[in-house]
Parts: C-alpha cells; sequence; structure tokens
C-alpha cells in the first residue's frame, strides 16, 4: 500500500528519520544490524541538530564511515526497490537528525543518470551491489558548449567516492546490460532536497532545475507521488 500525506503535514521532530510529510514515530522498525549501525555513525558525526554549513562538515569522518562498512545485501534489502521502467529508484532511508538524505538507489542494467550538480553539498556514494560508472565534467563557463569530460571511473562493491560543487560535475551509470546494481548515497546539507538541483545538457552546457522532493520508497514503503530527478 502506498504512503499518502496530510495536506498540511506537522512539522516533524528532531528524532524522525523520514523525509518532511511524512508519519512519525519513535519506534525503531529496524532490528540492529551493520547496516543499522552504519546509518547511526554517520548520524552521530553528522551532530544532533539541523542547521549545518557545507563548511562545518567533516567529508574524511563521513567517507571513512562509509568505506568501513562491508556490504550485506540482507542488511539493506528492504530499502531496495527497482523499478525497470525507469533509471534508477531514489529510496529514503534516514534524515540524519535533518542534517543529510540517506538514500538508497538502485541502478537499472545499462542505465544512468542525467549530468547534475549538488546544489552546493557533499555527496558520498558507495557502491553495495555490483558496479558503477562516475563520470565528471568540469563546471561550464561558457554558454551554449558542450560539456568538458575530466574523468571516467568505475566502481565496485564496497567501493566508495565523493563529489562536491567544487570538484564540478557528474553523471552516474550502471554499465552492466544485464544487472542491476545498488548504491548508497548521503547527502549532507540536505539541500537538494530543499530547494533542487540542476541537470546539464551534455551537448550544450544547458541547465535545467529539478526538483528533488519526492522519493520512490521511504523507509521501504513504496510512495504515491512520482519522482522527479536527474
Amino acid at each position: 500500500m502506498a504512503l499518502t500525506h496530510p495536506l498540511n503535514p506537522p512539522e516533524l521532530p528532531s528524532h524522525c528519520t523520514l523525509p518532511p510529510g511524512s508519519h512519525c514515530s519513535k519506534h525503531n522498525p529496524h532490528p540492529p544490524n551493520s547496516f543499522q549501525s552504519l546509518i547511526s555513525t554517520i548520524t552521530d558525526i553528522l551532530g544532533p541538530s539541523s542547521g549545518l554549513d557545507s563548511t562545518d562538515i567533516d567529508v574524511n569522518d563521513l567517507k571513512s564511515a562509509m568505506r568501513s562498512y562491508q556490504s550485506h545485501e540482507a542488511e539493506w534489502a528492504e530499502y531496495a526497490h527497482k523499478d525497470l521502467s525507469r533509471n534508477y529508484t531514489r529510496n529514503f532511508v534516514d534524515r540524519g537528525n535533518g542534517n543529510a538524505n540517506m538514500l538508497i538507489l538502485v541502478w537499472t542494467p545499462g542505465k544512468g543518470s542525467l549530468v547534475h550538480d549538488h546544489a552546493n553539498a557533499h555527496c558520498i556514494m558507495k557502491v553495495l551491489k555490483g558496479k558503477l560508472k562516475e563520470t565528471l565534467y568540469e563546471m561550464p563557463s561558457v554558454p551554449d558548449t558542450p560539456l568538458t569530460v575530466t574523468r571516467s571511473t568505475v566502481y565496485n562493491s564496497d567501493e566508495v567516492t565523493y563529489i562536491s560543487d567544487d570538484i564540478g560535475l557528474h553523471k552516474i551509470e550502471n554499465p552492466d546490460p544485464e544487472n542491476i546494481a545498488v548504491s548508497l548515497h548521503i547527502y549532507t546539507p540536505p539541500w537538494a532536497e530543499q530547494h533542487g538541483c540542476y541537470c546539464f545538457s551534455e551537448k550544450t552546457g544547458k541547465k535545467t532545475k529539478v526538483q528533488m522532493k519526492n522519493y520512490y520508497s521511504v523507509n521501504g514503503l513504496i510512495e504515491s507521488k512520482k519522482p522527479q530527478s536527474c
């Protein structure tokens, strides 16, 4: 059954793990495991209250925590909803006390994202299953010109990568034509959810604003709203 939201949802208490507009409870439905311990560790690193700026965040601590987790599919499978009619699905896991969006993305074989930025926030990605190709681009400085590729890297299961707008733009693709790939993403601060981000044309550099408030699923339950994403 899909989740529905009230027209005027109450403000979420600080302990809630759900995104704005979703039901919240103090009860934690997830039994302890290494994946849930990782989520708790990331939340502890980010601190107890929302309002972080990008400069307040120790990215090295977050990357170290992500690298320390060895992926076990049984621990995160409840979040990993695939939909082969889409390039990928964005599945919400936790808010990190309002300081982050923690998402599991499931990538359709042979499909990927558009080129996009990260709303002046940090993005740490860990491959949980399969492999993913990341292509980096320079931020466009001249209108109506093709984007410039700076690097392409294939990441395997349990490898971690990081990007911010200081590094440039990127797109992510599943290079496997037959098997899905799964990744965990930490976006902090959660500015893309709040303000949207930009997708870019590889041929012209033209950017388009995209809202990122909706998810394919929230805490394992498929949402009724159609998500927008790059």
